[in-house]
């Protein structure tokens, strides 16, 4: 039967700038010419629409403020009008969302994006204008970004991920931290611990979900859920490389166990079963994974032993999404945000200064946080930045989710 079929939708009347009426020169019949004008003609119900959308011509839009100097009567004093206080650069607010907009969403290169300005947009804006207004950019989401910093530490669940990541061809680290509405980004010197203490606080008292980086373990003495894709991509890889029939039975008794776990989630995600029958039939699994572990402790296989020894310790963090909403067993929603993040590295090679750090934290958090929100980014940042230049708080990206 193949794909339902997908086309483009017309836009309603309203949003159509101009109508072109096309009428048959001639009768498809006897040949007989037919009028050429709409009020001559005897139609035959609904014409035909076909929509064609186009670029209108681009001309960039230029205000002058024409500042007068005027004389007092009464002293004879010149007095030169001030600039409106709205009035900081030679750059309006869209261009400069638009800027931030096509180099951290678009992940466009610095000097493609000098050149996009000047070909398509007809805007001459130099390479050091372009940085310029990035980080102009950054300091008009300065609020809502810390916003979201102070309020991680009151989520429920968190799922967090960590990438390299190069500050002037130092070692950096760009941590991405997923919550339910919102997604927070920073760029640290280390990956360590100390990264979530400093924004987690020394005890978080929420569900944190990762893979099984150290770290974590550090950090996380409460609720935990690890990334069974992680363990998944271990199990296949023991399956892969075994060079021992003990490794063999271990790969294929770990993918059995994991298949009929994850069958049973998907029921549950399907609304075939409820909360506490998930828990119930996960019981038998559960005692599976323990018991597979405790069996290969001691194996002489040295990637099966350490991963029965994680499995053995850690077997507790591996099942909390089974009770928890809101928990997946997965920590995918991280690794996502940190695509885009890496697919950008990739063409800008990090930062060159503390300064751009930041901005490339903040602009990657209004970024997602507005994707994950179903708003637009680049309405939101112009909108941002025009409240930063008549002195109020950029709107808040928290407001949704509350």
């Amino acid at each position: 039967m193949g794909h339902p079929g997908h086309w483009r939708p017309q836009v309603p009347p309203e949003q159509v700038q101009q109508v072109v009426p096309v009428l048959p020169l001639c009768c498809k019949q006897c040949g007989q010419g037919l009028p050429q004008r709409l009020d001559e003609i005897q139609a035959a119900g609904k014409p035909y629409c076909y929509q064609v959308t186009e670029l209108p011509p681009i001309q960039p839009y230029v205000t002058e403020y024409q500042c007068h100097p005027v004389t007092c009567p009464d002293c004879g004093a010149t007095t030169q009008a001030p600039l409106p206080a709205q009035v900081q650069g030679q750059f309006g607010p869209q261009l400069m969302a638009l800027i931030a907009y096509l180099t951290v969403v678009c992940r466009m290169p610095r000097r493609v994006l000098e050149s996009f300005l000047e070909e398509a947009l007809n805007i001459s804006v130099s390479l050091g204008s372009t940085q310029n207004l990035w980080q102009r950019v950054s300091a008009a989401v300065a609020q809502p970004c810390q916003e979201l910093e102070e309020q991680l530490k009151q989520e429920p669940v968190l799922n967090s991920d960590e990438t390299g990541w190069r500050s002037d061809g130092e070692r950096r680290y760009l941590w991405a931290l997923v919550a339910r509405v919102f997604v927070f980004y920073t760029v640290a010197q280390t990956r360590s611990s100390e990264v979530l203490i400093h924004l987690l606080g020394a005890v978080f008292a929420g569900i944190l979900c990762s893979d099984r980086y150290s770290g974590y373990f550090k950090y996380q003495k409460g609720q935990a859920q690890l990334c069974w894709a992680h363990l998944k991509r271990d199990i296949l890889g023991i399956q892969d490389f075994a060079k021992t029939t003990e490794a063999e039975r271990f790969a294929r008794d770990a993918l059995a166990l994991y298949a009929s776990l994850f069958r049973l989630w998907r029921k549950f995600q399907s609304h075939l079963i409820t909360r506490d029958q998930l828990v119930q039939r996960s019981l038998r699994l559960q005692k599976g994974w323990f018991a597979l572990a405790e069996r290969h402790l001691d194996s002489e296989d040295r990637a099966v032993r350490n991963l029965a020894i994680a499995l053995f310790q850690h077997c507790d963090r591996l099942f909390t999404f089974l009770q928890y909403p809101g928990v997946e067993p997965t920590n995918n929603a991280a690794e996502r945000a940190l695509r885009i993040a890496v697919q950008w590295r990739k063409t800008s090679f990090g930062n060159r200064s503390a300064l751009g750090e930041i901005a490339t934290a903040r602009l990657l958090t209004v970024s997602q946080t507005c994707r994950m929100q179903g708003r637009s980014a680049l309405t939101y940042l112009g909108n941002a930045v025009s409240c930063h230049r008549r002195g109020v708080s950029a709107p808040s990206l928290l407001t949704n989710s509350r």
